[in-house]
């Protein structure tokens, strides 16, 4: 029996360390954790142990016949954890917070991006849980140690609970208020370690449920003198000037602002778009600024010109929360609001959120005939979806405002040799080479679509908003994109890689092209002031992309931001004409409003505070909904 012992304790050994050491080495292959110090490397070393030692002395509790399976189901319950995050970093170069694993409702629709990023290599993650179930089984006479006393236990912990001290002081050493800078999850993981940071997610997730509960209309009152303090007047000239016209909004999936005037293998990427914007405003420094939520993010960013949250998506975290967005404003101008997406409903939440934006129609899959032939990767090709879509837009009362939602130019970017306009790239990186067809199939699909929107009379009598969503190539595959643009990927030219494009087009007004550094934030109140509408009194952290006075300044949500000068990311201020680090002083002045402006933002969702939005006390009478202001000239 003493023997027994020995070996299932000395598992709890061998489990831990053989963890530990898997987890260092993903940290080294499969994470891009950069580190600049002999310190950091250490802390990088050192910080799964703690969690790991807790989580297996939980077994020294245990009866004999429990001890094993406790091992071996949480040694295979924590490598799951690990390879989870090893799969979502491999495309969104990140790391997975509780929000976002429960988000299951997406996996169904996630398909040929998923097993995309997996590999048959990929058992080699749960080697060490097999090594575990054959000492189970075989019991080698080479496993034994002393069995465990209650001082010993004691003892066991007090390690444990060293080892996490021991850490956490190291990793504060190196970056003071570690656990309130939560923004950058790769700074967490990199200092607390994988598991920690789960935990510490679990704490966030708690309490952001509690700050709903203990919210109250008070907390708006700073935050609306923020907002009026920081608000730009629109344009004279641009105020009004598509009042009453039809409102076509497409979102581009995954398209960059780097393609746009650009050519591989000798042709053009988007001849169509490089043609649209010579009649179009475009605005050449227009970044998105989302995060784990994405398209989703660009969707609540474009509609209500807050900043998505840090962690998972607005749509699945706080569905249920009071929104003053753009589709529920323009109801009381007379407009029919809708998205079409040819998608299950339920894929980001879009059936209960679109409610909450005061939508009147949702086209989603069922509204459209999918089949084989018209499909691809997400679903159906971007030249049907609009196709079916004039129909939808011919049937809806006037005016409308519209967002179209294409899928083609989606991660893994397939596309059959069929609908095949230029070639691949040949850089030899799957991603990246594929890439470049799928947007100039999208690049083909909105010309044919603006061409129908000519034939059914449709296009003269609307403003038409074509935007990126969010990246389609992530960091991971920074030496491709390096081979492509020709110079290394480094964080400035990193962060200059998330502008997307913006293309406005206006009947009857010259095309011009704007260097304003702007972002997705903008464009809600730019909408609204094209149409007339008056936003001054409305909560939201955008200005008029046309305003003469705009800041140029531009928040992205891990925290980086841009100015006209600067680009500031990963705690060093770059200088834009030549993109090397800069004297941090350049960039002081921004970063207190950068974080005040995260920070006041995640106030109104977590605290839901919108819904105390027509409250008197909270600023007179400011942020009372009053008749539609709107300009009768």
């Amino acid at each position: 029996m003493n023997k027994l012992k020995e070996s299932r304790l000395s598992l709890i050994v061998i489990a831990t360390v053989l963890l530990w050491l898997k987890t260092y080495i993903v940290y080294k292959t499969s994470f891009d954790i950069k580190i600049e110090n002999w310190k950091q490397e250490f802390i990088l070393f050192i910080n799964p142990l703690s969690f790991l030692l807790f989580i297996f002395g939980i077994s020294l509790f245990m009866k004999e016949k429990s001890k094993n399976r406790y091992i071996l189901i949480t040694s295979f319950f924590i490598s799951f954890v690990l390879f989870a995050n090893v799969v979502f970093y491999r495309f969104f170069n990140d790391f997975l917070t509780i929000p976002v694993l429960f988000q299951t409702s997406n996996m169904s629709d996630l398909g040929s991006s998923v097993s995309d990023l997996l590999s048959v290599t990929d058992f080699v993650y749960f080697a060490d849980f097999l090594l575990l179930v054959l000492i189970v089984m075989f019991k080698p006479n080479f496993i034994s140690s002393k069995p465990f006393t209650k001082v010993d236990r004691r003892a066991y912990f007090l390690i444990a609970i060293a080892f996490a001290f021991f850490n956490l002081g190291l990793a504060e050493t190196e970056r003071p208020q570690l656990l309130t800078r939560t923004f950058d999850r790769e700074m967490l993981v990199k200092n607390i370690g994988t598991y920690n940071y789960h935990i510490y997610d679990v704490f966030l997730q708690s309490k952001s449920s509690a700050q709903r509960a203990l919210a109250d209309g008070s907390e708006l009152v700073d935050i609306d003198n923020y907002i009026h303090a920081n608000y730009k007047q629109p344009n004279d000239e641009m105020f009004g000037i598509a009042k009453g016209k039809n409102v076509i909004l497409i979102s581009m999936e995954s398209t960059q602002n780097f393609v746009i005037n650009e050519k591989v293998n000798g042709q053009e990427i988007t001849p169509f778009l490089n043609d649209f914007i010579k009649d179009s405003f475009y605005f050449e420094n227009f970044y998105h600024q989302t995060e784990q939520g994405k398209t989703s993010d660009s969707e609540f960013l474009l509609d209500n010109s807050l900043y998505p949250l840090n962690r998972g998506a607005v749509f699945f975290t706080h569905s249920g929360n009071e929104f003053n967005a753009t589709p529920e404003i323009l109801k009381d101008y007379g407009y029919y609001t809708a998205t079409l997406h040819a998608n299950s409903k339920s894929f980001w939440n879009r059936d209960i959120m679109y409610d909450s934006f005061g939508y009147d129609r949702y086209y989603s899959l069922t509204d459209y005939e999918v089949t084989d032939e018209n499909s691809v990767g997400w679903g159906m090709k971007d030249i049907d979806f609009f196709e079916q879509s004039i129909q939808h837009l011919k049937e809806m009362p006037k005016p409308f405002y519209t967002k179209f939602i294409t899928l083609t130019n989606h991660h893994p970017f397939e596309l059959g040799e069929e609908d095949r306009l230029i070639e691949p790239y040949t850089s030899g990186n799957k991603t990246v080479d594929n890439y470049f067809p799928t947007v100039r199939y999208t690049d083909e699909a909105i010309k044919l679509f603006i061409e129908r929107l000519k034939q059914e009379g449709l296009y003269e009598d609307s403003i038409i908003v074509l935007y990126g969503d969010h990246y389609g190539i992530s960091q991971n595959h920074n030496k491709a994109m390096g081979e492509f643009l020709g110079e290394e990927v480094t964080p400035f030219v990193s962060t200059q890689l998330q502008r997307v494009p913006l293309i406005i087009h206006i009947p009857g007004q010259e095309g011009k092209t704007l260097s304003t550094v702007s972002g997705q934030i903008d464009l809600k109140p730019t909408l609204l002031h094209l149409l007339g509408v008056n936003t001054k009194n409305t909560i939201e952290f955008g200005s008029d992309l046309f305003s003469n006075d705009k800041m140029e300044f531009t928040v992205l949500r891990d925290g980086s931001f841009i100015t006209k000068d600067n680009i500031y990311t990963r705690e060093t201020c770059y200088d834009k004409k030549t993109g090397e680090p800069t004297d941090i002083a350049a960039c002081e002045p921004f970063i207190e409003k950068a974080s005040q402006e995260l920070e006041y933002s995640d106030k109104i969702i977590y605290g839901d505070l919108l819904r105390f939005y027509e409250d008197e006390q909270v600023h007179n009478s400011a942020l009372i909904k009053s008749e539609p202001e709107i300009d009768k000239n």
